[in-house]
């Protein structure tokens, strides 16, 4: 199944940090990003901060996160705290509200993404909503799949063109804070209910990779504006 996103436009990335970590973190995707394909220096870029809350396995201690952690390592039978999640959901919608209505960028010209926890928010913010207008894409680095029955529940009710909104998901072959099943698991529970996927690992813990950069800006540019070939067919028509 293709995506009908539109390929020309302005479009914006809202990219959200990992538990303990700040914007400028991931800040420099900004520059990463266009450096592998140039078309994405166009893209207005978003680093929101995650509130600063108690978390459980630090025994309390505060610090930046998008919600409690309950568990760690963060496996398949991980608990989740909805309260928190969904109160971060609200900020991301927030930040897409601004964008539409200040820089003029349409929802559907929105991709939403993360590292860790905020990989598991972008998730949940893209494949949880049921409203009309879905974003263009999704982007989970060492992510997972939280509130898997409302996530579930709102994929089986909505039409093909809204749940199927694309999904890059990278992942580190040596994860141990993150555990490597979450990435089949949720590839697989997103892929049964008509997401497509495309998913990636590398031989990493619980970071980054180059190679997976390289693949998030392919991904990325393909996604907001066509192939090199769909350009020059557009420009010559």
């Amino acid at each position: 199944m293709t995506t009908t996103t539109p390929k020309s436009g302005p479009a914006a990335l809202i990219f959200l940090h990992g538990l303990g970590d700040t914007p400028a973190g991931w800040s420099s995707l900004k520059d990463m990003l266009p450096s592998i394909q140039p078309r994405l220096k166009d893209v207005t870029y978003v680093f929101p901060p995650a509130p600063t809350i108690p978390i459980t396995i630090n025994g309390g201690a505060t610090m930046p996160g998008w919600f409690d952690i309950l568990d760690w390592p963060i496996g398949l039978k991980a608990r989740d705290d909805p309260k928190g999640m969904l109160s971060s959901v609200s900020k991301i919608e927030e930040e897409v509200s601004r964008l539409v209505s200040e820089e003029g960028i349409p929802k559907h010209r929105i991709v939403v993404g993360g590292f860790s926890q905020g990989g598991a928010i972008a998730l949940l913010s893209a494949y949880r909503s049921s409203t009309e207008q879905p974003y263009a894409g999704c982007i989970s680095l060492s992510g997972w799949v939280t509130l898997k029955e409302d996530v579930i529940e709102t994929l089986s009710s909505l039409p093909n063109n809204n749940k199927n909104i694309p999904l890059f998901w990278g992942h580190g072959e040596y994860d141990d804070k993150v555990l490597f099943e979450q990435q089949e698991f949720g590839v697989k529970l997103l892929q049964e209910h008509g997401v497509t996927v495309s998913s990636s690992s590398y031989p990493v813990g619980h970071s980054s990779d180059p190679e997976e950069i390289r693949a998030f800006a392919n991904f990325l540019d393909d996604l907001l504006y066509g192939s090199c070939e769909d350009a020059d067919t557009t420009k010559t028509s």
